[in-house]
């Protein structure tokens, strides 16, 4: 199977791939040989459009090409579940999300996946399971187009303890959610954060585009 990776802009999504999408979801296609993050970050939030793909003959190649050419910050988080089986959601910027944050120098990615966990959401981690994926983002930091690359693990919690959003870094509420409820959260929340949910069969493929 051809490798391909998505870059989201908000809520727009660029497909980097090696094929044409096959897919009921109107993508517009962009010039890879001129492709230019920091231009394609302005030029694509005026189109009606929200989904773009890039075809190229190495999607891997692309993306590396195009992380040596901007800012990178790399970051990691989670999505834990409890021993009811429920899954922990935060609020910030009016949108549902999962805990996560920028992962510092000489840190290692689970390490910061956890730490990051813990400080956003006032909880303890009992243990960290496998990596589920990693997910680009592009936005304006310090006047700047970055480019964002989060590796999302699994988490288990268990006990009983109140929920502490980490105020100070725009977060108001911090909430388990049954499985049955987690549609819901699509309603309201990030690209990216779809991509985490698609990757653990919490959502079903009409509900994201992500399925392509």
């Amino acid at each position: 199977m051809a490798q391909k990776y998505r870059i989201y802009i908000n809520e727009k999504v660029i497909l980097v791939t090696g094929k044409s999408p096959d897919t009921s979801v109107s993508y517009q296609q962009i010039d890879a040989e001129h492709f230019d993050l920091k231009v394609i970050y302005h030029w694509a939030q005026t189109q009606k459009n929200n989904f773009f793909y890039v075809l190229c003959d190495d999607a891997k190649a692309f993306m590396k090409r195009l992380i040596k050419k901007n800012v990178l910050i790399e970051a990691a988080g989670g999505l834990v579940i409890n021993q009811d089986g429920d899954y922990l959601f935060i609020y910030r910027n009016d949108k549902w999300d999962l805990p996560k944050g920028k992962i510092e120098k000489k840190e290692k990615k689970k390490v910061a996946a956890v730490r990051e966990v813990e400080e956003e959401c006032g909880i303890k981690v009992n243990k960290l399971e496998e990596k589920i994926c990693k997910t680009y983002h592009t936005y304006i930091y310090k006047g700047e187009v970055v480019l964002k690359k989060t590796h999302w693990y699994k988490m288990r919690f268990k006990g009983k303890c109140k929920l502490i959003p980490q105020l100070e870094e725009g977060i108001t509420d911090v909430r388990w959610f049954k499985k049955q409820d987690i549609p819901a959260i699509t309603q309201n929340t990030f690209p990216s954060i779809l991509d985490v949910l698609d990757k653990q069969g919490l959502i079903k493929g009409t509900e994201s585009p992500l399925s392509e």
